[in-house]
């Protein structure tokens, strides 16, 4: 109940006036039954703009530090996440991997939808990052179709550091479902992980049209905040311009070949 009328009369108006956000794709959102939503994330505003553009509610799995810092502001932003469907999921320790993919599970096996980000952590520079394969451990546990979703324009809005947004417009773009039923049963083979992931992130990756760089966004974040100043690290990307795809690892004896 305070789901629906936070986001009817609070957000929905709120995030209209301010990113005047255009929604493209609609029809490959499923009415009922469960599915998961794989986005990029480019901005704290990514959390709750897509969510509350569409009709049915869709869980996230945010990190738990949303849900736990001290003082009004933070039971303020406890209650906030938690009105807009968030899940909070530790990402510290040795089991946090497995502690997000389990409440993943749970939150599909009830037949709702999962907003999930596979690079793991906002992009500190607009760019897309290798996907992490915990999306691809849901999806094939589950035996659930991914729908990619691609924020266009919220970097520009709020980026990482910016706590005001600025009034800018945003486009929320879904693509496709993609089944992988085909690879039902082998949801323990770590290199159909990778390759059902590099999927996924290859069809973000046409729907956003960023460019794309084959490391994860946290190493990246790392080398950045550990290296002296100097000139920033070259693009993955080939000459011409064109973002070079994600590359799926070779599979019972072929090749490897770019997702598609």
């Amino acid at each position: 109940m305070f789901y629906h009328l936070f986001k009817s009369i609070v957000l929905i108006p709120l995030l209209r006036w301010v990113f005047r956000p255009r929604v493209e794709g609609r029809r490959y959102l499923p009415d009922t039954g469960p599915a998961i939503i794989a986005g990029n994330h480019l901005s704290f505003c990514d959390h709750f703009l897509m969510p509350v553009m569409i009709k049915r509610r869709i869980a996230f799995l945010a990190k738990q530090e949303y849900f736990t810092a001290p003082g009004p502001i933070g039971r303020l932003k406890a209650a906030f996440f938690r009105g807009i469907g968030a899940i909070p999921v530790d990402r510290s320790g040795r089991h946090a991997a497995q502690a997000a993919v389990d409440s993943g599970l749970d939150v599909l096996g009830r037949g709702q939808l999962l907003g999930i980000y596979p690079e793991g952590t906002r992009s500190h520079d607009g760019r897309l990052y290798k996907g992490k394969v915990g999306v691809a451990a849901m999806a094939l546990r589950a035996g659930v179709p991914v729908i990619p979703c691609a924020m266009i324009g919220t970097f520009e809005a709020q980026p990482a550091g910016r706590l005001l947004p600025r009034l800018t417009p945003v486009t929320i773009r879904f693509g496709a479902p993609l089944d992988f039923s085909r690879y039902a049963g082998m949801q323990d083979e770590r290199l159909i992980l990778r390759a059902v992931t590099d999927e996924i992130m290859y069809a973000i990756l046409k729907l956003s049209e960023q460019e794309y760089v084959d490391t994860y966004a946290a190493e990246a974040k790392a080398a950045l905040h550990a290296a002296p100043a100097g000139p920033a690290a070259p693009v993955t990307q080939p000459a011409g311009g064109a973002p070079r795809p994600p590359v799926v690892p070779a599979v019972s004896g072929q090749e490897p070949r770019a997702a598609a």
